[in-house]
């Protein structure tokens, strides 16, 4: 009994742990894009923190407002004051899912078309997101990219009438995660 139990249990101990691979950045990037033809406005953050977990396709992203940095302090200042207020809502977050993680292959270098469903929480908003992106293994290591469009209404940031026509209505965001790496267990 107890060798067939001992059998058993070589038998699906590599299934539990693989079922547990996950991956982690603290290096993840996040740069959004407001283009009018009055004003180019854009902001990159180099502090994004991304979890994937390889084989349920479950991802999650998480940014620090205040960690976006503009070309120009007043804009920076203003972004965090006045429109995004990021001393009430500090961070962004997605948490969600890549629906079609089974397509991806971790063994074979190559891009990856993906497919992301989940739920974007910005300016104490949260609303539900269906965005493509891609992955991308190469010599064993993963990235991801993604680009989004972002209406500032749909988060209830308000923008005033003064600079209404400096700031696009639709912003677009581009994440990329350099590399993720394994997560010790």
């Amino acid at each position: 009994m107890l060798s067939r139990f001992l059998l058993i249990a070589l038998f699906t101990l590599p299934s539990i742990s693989e079922a547990q691979t996950k991956y982690f950045t603290k290096k993840g990037q996040i740069s959004f894009y407001s283009d009018t033809p009055v004003e180019k406005i854009e902001a990159h953050n180099k502090r994004v923190t991304a979890i994937l977990e390889k084989e349920s396709g479950k991802i999650e992203f998480s940014v620090l407002i205040t960690a976006f940095e503009f070309e120009k302090a007043l804009m920076q200042e203003h972004f965090n004051e006045n429109y995004m207020e990021s001393s009430k809502y500090p961070k962004s977050t997605f948490k969600g899912n890549i629906s079609n993680i089974q397509s991806v292959d971790f063994s074979k270098d190559g891009e990856y078309p993906l497919t992301l469903d989940g739920e974007l929480t910005m300016h104490g908003v949260t609303r539900k997101v269906n965005e493509k992106g891609k992955l991308i293994i190469s010599k064993g290591k993963i990235s991801a990219s993604a680009t989004i469009n972002v209406a500032l209404k749909d988060y209830n940031i308000s923008v005033p009438s003064v600079v209404g026509a400096k700031i696009a209505e639709i912003i677009r965001v581009e994440i990329v995660i350099p590399q993720f790496d394994l997560l010790k267990k």
